[in-house]
């Protein structure tokens, strides 16, 4: 029952982390491609959790953990760089 379940999980996120890259290279305006990333991140973390139940290791939800601290940053900082043009003040 559960490795069905992991099994459906994993075919869903993944047709999720499929549109959600076709909405980045098709995006018609650079903070849809933004938000695009932001949710290919979110996929990611999600198929690494996903992953990490599967084989049951604990090393893919610390890998989940960086990737989420990860694309916080990228998203403040290509958000910030579209309201002011520059990251460093």
């Amino acid at each position: 029952m559960l490795t069905t379940a992991l099994n459906i999980a994993f075919v869903l996120v993944t047709l999720a982390a499929l549109l959600s890259f076709y909405r980045l290279l098709k995006g018609p305006d650079v903070p849809d491609r933004i938000l695009a990333l932001d949710t290919l991140y979110i996929n990611a973390i999600a198929l690494l959790i996903l992953s990490g139940l599967r084989l049951e290791s604990a090393l893919y939800f610390e890998a989940a953990l960086l990737i989420a601290v990860m694309g916080f940053v990228g998203t403040v900082a290509l958000s910030k760089y579209l309201l002011r043009g520059d990251i460093m003040e």
